[in-house]
């Protein structure tokens, strides 16, 4: 008798669960209705009648056909940079300095025109599809004999995600006549001057606690390069090798960080040969880690693949870029697997 009734109290329960969720039921999947609903014209407003208020507030899409071919593996997503770093910093390379930010230019732009708005700083110049304003002639500090003038450039960065800010200042006597056309320096008429505006912006902008989540972004600025400074190519030949849109100097200092932030054993370098000597042995991750068990039967890489080779990293100039080719010293297979994957390494530890 017991078994019965819990039978029967199991049979109630599913009936009960079909009158509630079924395809008849009082809470039915109602996901795929819309697609049958029924498609009525649009209503007809008199002419004598406003019509400004009414619109279409659920438009049903058409259905997107195509005729391209299917994947036949399905494509793997962009790896996280795992290497990020965030916030606001100064980089300087002898008396070149530039602000590194990670944010893209489209974010960036409109918070240095903010910076300059809190100044009260009217920015005379600006094209935000090559990431350049201009402040007007300026008095600066109560200088009474010499007017100032400011020229921010806003670049992408090393890496997706990140931009560059670089500042050029520039003075002249105000007895002499305001120019119709500038001609910029290469260098600031005054670093001093520059690194202050420098610090101030960075100091702005690090304070912005939503520069991450920033809702606003200009969309013209962001026709600004996006592409990021540092690419992984692959050259004439079917090499890889990394392309720097920087100049020599800068590449020759960023590359040698890059090595030593990813622990590389440097062996030597020739600075007018543009080359480091390096050992390399791979990226070791803790999966290649053999466990408990894997190191009583034998499991994990196999110790000779953990040995240090060497490696040529060399730096070479192709218009206005910089090339960096690793090449193995060693023959074989295993090296040129190395090579390639040291490339990377350095890729990823560019700041």
């Amino acid at each position: 008798m017991t078994r019965f009734s819990l039978a029967l109290i199991f049979i109630t329960i599913l009936t009960g669960c079909n009158y509630l969720t079924g395809d008849e039921g009082i809470f039915r999947d109602r996901v795929g209705d819309y697609q049958d609903a029924q498609i009525l014209p649009p209503m007809q407003v008199p002419q004598e009648l406003d019509s400004y208020t009414l619109d279409q507030l659920y438009v049903i899409p058409e259905r997107i056909t195509t005729a391209s071919a299917p994947f036949e593996e399905t494509p793997l997503p962009k790896p996280i940079e795992t290497n990020r770093r965030e916030g606001v910093i100064i980089q300087n390379l002898g008396d070149r300095r530039w602000i590194v930010i990670d944010a893209n230019p489209g974010q960036v732009w409109p918070l240095v025109r903010d910076y300059w708005t809190g100044l009260q700083v009217v920015l005379e110049y600006e094209n935000p599809g090559i990431g350049i304003m201009e402040t007007t002639w300026l008095e600066v500090d109560s200088d009474q004999e010499t007017r100032h003038k400011y020229r921010v450039i806003i670049e992408p960065g090393l890496h997706s995600g990140y931009s560059e800010i670089y500042i050029r200042h520039m003075q002249q006597l105000r007895s002499e006549a305001i120019p119709v056309v500038v001609s910029w320096p290469d260098e600031s008429s005054s670093l001093d001057r520059e690194l202050q505006i420098m610090n101030s912006l960075s100091q702005y902008l690090a304070d912005r606690n939503d520069i991450y989540q920033a809702s606003s972004a200009s969309l013209l600025a962001g026709s600004i390069e996006a592409e990021r400074k540092a690419n992984i190519i692959e050259s004439q030949d079917g090499s890889n090798l990394l392309q720097l849109r920087i100049d020599i100097e800068r590449a020759w200092v960023q590359v040698r960080q890059s090595l030593e932030r990813a622990d590389v054993n440097i062996i030597d370098t020739d600075r007018d040969g543009s080359f480091y000597s390096v050992r390399f042995a791979g990226i070791v991750d803790e999966e290649d880690e053999a466990g408990f068990f894997g190191r009583i039967f034998g499991g994990g890489r196999d110790e000779s693949e953990r040995e240090e080779r060497s490696f040529l990293v060399m730096l070479r100039e192709e218009g206005q870029n910089v090339e960096v080719v690793s090449e193995a010293v060693d023959d074989d297979e295993l090296s040129a697997e190395l090579s390639a994957e040291l490339l990377q390494v350095i890729n990823d530890n560019l700041s």
